[in-house]
């Protein structure tokens, strides 16, 4: 009778620890069914290309929306924040470039020295 005993135990346990175990995944899958019922459709994002520019800063292509209404972002990703640099399909005056502060201090001194001779 302790044999039984002790397989019944076991048995039971690996079914807790196996229930335990499935319950982040179960969590996971209701949460998406929960968005795509809110949102009518699950969103897409996909990162199409990288590239480390810096320590800590890369330049990523990004592809988010779904079917027609597909888009092509180009970011900066910092440790800190995310800029949208450009958006691929619009003409790049539609977005004016960020000036960066070497690049504002060499048109400063470029209005502020006279010509050289």
């Amino acid at each position: 009778m302790g044999s039984a005993s002790f397989t019944s135990s076991l048995l039971v346990l690996l079914i807790m620890i196996g229930a335990l175990a499935t319950l982040p995944w179960l969590l996971k899958r209701w949460q998406q069914r929960q968005q795509i019922a809110r949102t009518g459709s699950a969103a897409s994002a996909q990162v199409l290309a990288s590239v480390a520019v810096g320590p800590s800063q890369r330049v990523v292509t990004v592809e988010v929306g779904q079917g027609a209404h597909k888009t092509c972002l180009v970011l900066g990703v910092t440790a800190h924040n995310v800029h949208c640099l450009h958006v691929l399909g619009q003409p790049a005056s539609a977005q004016p470039a960020p000036i960066s502060f070497s690049g504002a201090m060499a048109q400063a001194q470029e209005t502020v020295q006279p010509p050289q001779p």
